[in-house]
């Protein structure tokens, strides 16, 4: 049996994974019938989670993540991080409404709730504040 503190290390493993585009480790992490949501995406299977890791924009660079990793039971594992990134890129909210690169670093806050199947995620939710990225880079009035 996996024990809930291996599981969160699994997990922020995945987030990492992610954050960097390691297609391998993420493979061996998740299950092939995966369900993930989050504010920008949502797939049923690990080829569709690859694929929208792929294709998220190249607005943010120079990412460092933060992960505490939270206490819960049975086949679920929850973590809390935050995300510092930098605003390197053309940043896209459809075709005519363009920002470019602003060079502010910013951070998002956020939490991931995986459930797992054995020592593999099958399914996880993920939450952070989109308008809060925006006010960072000055794109809102407070």
């Amino acid at each position: 049996m996996t024990t809930n503190a291996a599981r969160a290390e699994t997990l922020v493993r995945a987030l990492r994974a992610g954050i960097e585009g390691d297609h391998e480790t993420v493979r061996a992490l998740v299950t092939g019938d995966v369900r993930a949501w989050t504010p920008a995406f949502a797939t049923a299977t690990r080829d569709e989670l690859i694929e929208a890791l792929d294709h998220r924009d190249d607005a943010f660079s120079d990412m460092d993540l933060r992960a505490t990793p939270l206490d819960v039971g049975g086949d679920f594992a929850c973590v809390e991080w935050s995300v510092d990134m930098t605003h390197t890129g053309r940043l896209s909210f459809g075709p005519q409404t363009n920002v470019d690169a602003t060079g502010t670093r910013v951070t998002v806050h956020g939490i991931t709730v995986a459930e797992f199947d054995d020592d593999r995620i099958c399914s996880f939710r993920q939450y952070w504040d989109e308008l809060a990225v925006l006010e960072q880079l000055g794109l809102l009035d407070t």
